[in-house]
């Protein structure tokens, strides 16, 4: 299957077709041309001072940075850009670089892959293309539901789930050297890392997307997008509400997103309730400030609970406090979400865990309609499928 873009300048019209096999074929005003080197369907070739000469001409594409590239024929040279900054999407790398109207798009097709989900036969839009799998921690939703997204949608997957203790890693092989080899055997890379700032530099190494599924106390955005559309979906609105995030906000990443996205809407007030050990750091506060969001430290879960619309509760990350046993013994079971803080939450709220959890959401919880956090992973499947979808075959 072929994916098209059109244009049409100085008396030239075309079309550019993508195939899955990454050929790129050009019609320019009914000549045929090969391309040496793929074209991504998010990009449109702006013809300038080409000749109007019908007669075929060879073309070569040479990459230009990330986003741009260059095609030259013997006549003349086309210059190749991103369509719109809107969809301008190379990689998913953290939670600031998504703004409203992007999210709402990102939102709207999400809507629509929901509906490719329940048919039981799925979408072949992704037939052709592979995506790689590359953990170097352990996942279960993320890399499931990736893999998932990328069948439902046609598409094949190359996976590794402990790359950091079964790959070339563990040979003393660099992350760059690792994702140089990786991209030659597939279109996108889905990466979870121990790293702080790993998804930046394998991007900055890479040719094809790089997804950001984790970076060890870093970010993970593509979490991030799912509660931001949980959150839509639950209450109905993103201005305006009140969102209490509860537990490790020092060590994790899933907070430290969905605060940055939630910096987004209007009216937000953030409550942040934690041990003091694993309190939210300064540059989300810093950040938060500066964007204008209202945000307050408290050490009352139910009281916070009580004026919320989301309680967003995470586990205390036993894997992040290296050899000080004492301090995470110190921190965990502090603020424990069970019957008494959901009683004291108003009828229309939710509560919201990236999971895995522990013991701090209680199970008798679960029978409560408004314990989202196993919608919330669902919902994971459908932002997965978009990204997926808008990475590789744009808009």
């Amino acid at each position: 299957m072929a994916i098209s873009s059109t244009f049409s300048s100085h008396g030239l019209h075309g079309k550019m077709l993508v195939s899955p096999s990454r050929k790129s074929y050009s019609n320019f005003g009914g000549n045929n041309v090969w391309l040496k080197q793929p074209v991504h369907c998010k990009t449109i070739c702006l013809l300038a001072d080409m000749s109007k000469s019908r007669s075929s001409f060879p073309v070569e594409l040479f990459k230009k940075g990330r986003n741009q590239c260059v095609m030259s024929t013997n006549n003349s040279t086309l210059q190749c850009s991103a369509l719109g900054n809107k969809f301008q999407l190379d990689d998913v790398i953290e939670a600031q670089q998504f703004d409203r109207d992007t999210l709402s798009a990102i939102f709207e097709v999400a809507r629509e892959m929901e509906k490719i989900e329940k048919k039981s036969k799925g979408s072949e839009i992704l037939k052709g293309y592979l995506m790689s799998t590359l953990f170097y921690e352990p996942s279960t939703r993320t890399r499931l539901s990736f893999e998932s997204a990328m069948k439902r949608l046609g598409g094949e997957v190359l996976t590794t789930e402990n790359a950091r203790e079964f790959s070339s890693a563990a040979k003393g092989e660099t992350l760059e050297d690792t994702i140089r080899t990786v991209e030659g055997y597939s279109d996108i890379i889905v990466m979870r890392h121990f790293e702080s700032g790993a998804a930046r530099r394998a991007a900055a190494t890479a040719s094809i997307p790089i997804i950001n599924a984790g970076d060890g106390p870093g970010q993970h955005p593509t979490q991030a997008l799912l509660d931001v559309y949980t959150i839509e979906r639950e209450i109905g609105k993103l201005d305006g509400i009140k969102v209490a995030l509860v537990g490790d906000l020092a060590y994790g990443r899933t907070v430290r997103s969905l605060a940055y996205l939630l910096a987004k809407y209007q009216d937000v007030k953030i409550y942040f309730v934690s041990p003091d050990v694993v309190k939210m750091k300064d540059d989300i506060k810093d950040y938060l400030t500066t964007m204008g969001v209202q945000w307050e430290e408290s050490a009352d879960l139910v009281e916070v609970a009580s004026k919320c619309d989301v309680v967003y509760q995470t586990r205390i990350q036993r894997e992040r406090f290296g050899e000080r046993v004492d301090l995470y013994e110190e921190a965990r079971g502090k603020y424990i979400v069970d019957m008494s803080v959901l009683n004291a939450m108003q009828k229309h709220a939710v509560v919201m865990h990236p999971l895995p959890r522990l013991d701090e959401i209680t199970v008798d919880v679960d029978e409560d309609p408004r314990a989202a956090y196993f919608r919330q992973a669902k919902n994971g499947l459908y932002i997965r499928m978009a990204l997926l979808k808008l990475l590789l075959l744009g808009w």
